[in-house]
């Protein structure tokens, strides 16, 4: 099917096709903008360097085209960029945790170093994201899940706004386990600007290409992202098409595949080159037993696991949208969060890190540890609760979860309830950050508490295989999404768990997902009020029924068939649309088909030069329409319309006569406009 504006404009695509090949017209049409520009310094040597450069590109095209050179650069250098990230946070933390280790001896002084730090580094970013670029604070995944389904946001995709969130990011990860929270989100944030800017990079030098629904360069960037954190590439290809695309082309999956695989080895060789590991090796490498991982009765257990996962994610969901619901109707938070950006980070900074402080309520959650550490402790997968026949053998790390004298069970159990109303605080700090790491974390201790629980009974359980099935099946609850399953499989390569993992995380979805509960994406999306279909669709799926005679703007502009200059005229004056209905007459107004702006003001032009009184319809071509819908079509419907034909604009006819017309924007108007009565609706369910 084409849409109504496919036909018309692609002679014009088909002659930039022809100029992008290689042929005679290919060097006119490049080198004369690129050599003989009399307005430019230097002409000679920018012509040199300028023509080396067009025969580099010659050279580069006779092996591929020049995207996949694009997507292999996106996916190396969002690497580079989360080693340099990885890097300065973990100078950040040796940092803090050097100055605490000075300071043993006075506990006040240590106390002060341990909250005034995180604090200090919160308030920071964000008092500078807020004065660079508003839009850098939050996840970042709902805006960039909004812009994939056709809504047009550049704010989002700025350069300026990549290197505040950057920084930012950078900022919130120093801050450790006291905040809990991750970088997934605001990174794949980052890959999809970067991969605006070199999808951009292409079309400067290869030309406009005519391409229906997302570019290319953003579905890609948002399965690198997920690579690049975790040197992940399959579950961040699955992360791309269950998360972030509502419609998931089948053209993208070798560019993503490719893309993310070289993120993710050069995310890994850059930690054998950084000394990290010998060689390529899964993130967080466990021992468990290959022989016999799991006994079969122990999957009633995992089933079990993925039904507490379940619901502990609808309590969290629920808290969650709770306190997205109380951030903006209390009016002391509200004056906060809009002038006092950085005191009010600062002060629920320091609240969050009194109460990890190692000498209080800390030495009972592991509160030393940083995030990578607790993970790897909760994954470790000899029993906590019996003790170690050999003395010499006693492990350090899950040593400091019973390090305050009490039972790894009631630390487990301290760690799980204080982290849960910490995280969701945590959620509402105007910051860089994303809770997918928390979340994993929280699962795996809760998966750690039931291993530890059947390992007391019996001595052949694997605690270790119990919190990384929590971990994917929590993970995969709160987002809706199977991935995690797959990922914690690629993080620790443990590939004899893959069937409880993916047990668990399918019963946890399953009782996520009944009743229409919205995921902590589609809360966010709701509570920012985006113009997101499938996030407004899940909170209340009435609302995307709405027929399109209730939400219809203003009649459009219409030219009649034999109008004439002055008609014209008045037309290109009061509108803006590429595209303006032509109707047989203003009475009957019956649509015949439309005419390109350009096309009217060439015939402007000629009126003038020549002086001729035609009619429209002897001058100008009039197109028909291919696609049509009716007022009682529902929103939905011409919504997929929209990014299915990739049309720009959509006439609306009753019976053959014109009543309105669906573009992009007024999509957007309309989808803003259901979204604006959907928190409430959200926090009911």
């Amino acid at each position: 099917m084409k849409s109504s504006d496919e036909s018309p404009g692609s002679d014009a695509d088909e002659q930039n096709d022809i100029l992008g090949q290689e042929n005679p017209s290919e060097s006119f049409h490049n080198e004369i903008p690129l050599l003989l520009d009399p307005w430019k310094p230097c002409r000679g040597t920018r012509a040199t360097v300028k023509g080396w450069l067009l025969k580099l590109r010659r050279c580069l095209e006779r092996v591929c085209s020049i995207e996949w050179y694009s997507y292999a650069a996106l996916g190396v250098l969002m690497a580079v960029l989360s080693f340099l990230m990885d890097l300065s946070v973990t100078k950040l933390l040796r940092a803090h945790q050097w100055l605490y280790v000075k300071l043993e001896g006075n506990t006040l002084l240590q106390f002060l170093c341990w909250t005034l730090y995180p604090a200090c580094l919160c308030a920071l970013a964000s008092t500078f994201s807020s004065s660079i670029c508003p839009f850098s604070t939050g996840s970042g995944i709902p805006e960039v899940r909004t812009v994939l389904a056709g809504i047009h946001m550049p704010h989002y995709l700025s350069l300026t706004n990549m290197f505040a969130k950057f920084l930012g990011l950078i900022c919130t990860l120093a801050a450790g386990s006291t905040v809990f929270l991750g970088k997934v989100g605001p990174f794949v944030h980052l890959s999809t600007m970067l991969g605006a800017y070199l999808d951009n990079l292409c079309t400067l030098i290869r030309g406009p290409k005519k391409e229906t629904g997302a570019p290319a360069g953003l579905v890609v960037a948002a399965a690198v992202g997920v690579a690049s954190c975790f040197g992940a590439p399959v579950s961040g290809v699955l992360f791309s098409v269950e998360v972030m695309s509502s419609r998931f082309a089948l053209r993208h999956y070798g560019p993503c595949f490719f893309s993310a695989a070289c993120g993710a080895l050069t995310f890994r060789l850059f930690s054998v080159w950084s000394g990290e590991g010998e060689t390529l090796q899964a993130l967080f490498k466990t021992n468990f037993p290959t022989a016999l991982p799991f006994h079969p009765l122990e999957l009633l257990l995992f089933a079990f696991l993925g039904l507490l996962c379940g619901a502990v994610s609808c309590c969290y969901l629920f808290c969650h949208r709770w306190i997205l619901h109380f951030t903006k109707t209390n009016p002391i938070v509200v004056k906060m969060l809009a002038t006092e950006k950085g005191l009010y980070s600062a002060l629920v900074v320091f609240c969050l890190a009194s109460l990890t402080f190692p000498h209080s309520a800390g030495r009972y959650m592991a509160s030393k540890y940083t995030t990578k550490q607790l993970l790897t402790s909760l994954l470790d997968r000899r029993p906590w609760d019996s003790p170690p026949h050999n003395a010499s053998v006693q492990l350090e790390l899950p040593l400091e979860w019973s390090s305050s004298g009490t039972s790894v069970f009631f630390s487990l159990a301290f760690f799980l309830f204080m982290k849960l109303w910490m995280l969701v605080l945590a959620c509402t700090l105007p910051l860089q950050l994303d809770t997918s790491c928390s979340v994993c974390l929280w699962g795996a201790a809760i998966g750690r508490l039931l291993g530890e629980g059947a390992a007391h009974l019996s001595s052949s359980v694997n605690p270790g295989g119990y919190a990384i099935t929590g971990a994917a099946a929590l993970s995969g609850a709160v987002t809706h999404t199977l991935s995690p399953a797959l990922l914690a499989v690629e993080l620790t390569g443990q590939f004899s768990h893959a069937v409880p993992i993916l047990l668990s995380t399918l019963i946890a979805n399953g009782l996520a997902r009944s009743g229409h509960r919205p995921s902590f994406y589609d809360a966010l999306t709701i509570s920012k009020k985006l113009p997101h279909l499938p996030s407004l669709k899940k909170a209340c799926p009435q609302l995307p029924s709405t027929t399109l005679e209730k939400v219809l703007g203003e009649k459009p502009v219409q030219l009649q068939r034999g109008a004439g200059p002055a008609e014209v005229q008045h037309a290109v004056c009061s509108s803006r649309e590429a595209q303006i209905p032509v109707v047989d007459s203003h009475e009957s107004s019956i649509l015949l088909g439309f005419v390109l702006r350009s096309d009217l003001l060439m015939f402007l032009r000629h009126g003038k030069t020549q002086r001729l009184e035609g009619h429209l319809d002897e001058v100008c071509c009039i197109h028909p329409t291919s696609v049509l819908l009716s007022p009682h079509n529902t929103v939905e419907e011409a919504f997929n319309t929209l990014m299915v034909v990739g049309a720009q604009t959509l006439f609306v006819a009753d019976k053959g006569k014109l009543v309105g017309h669906i573009t992009r924007l007024e999509m957007k108007r309309i989808l803003e406009g259901l979204a604006s009565g959907m928190e409430a609706a959200s926090r009911r369910t």
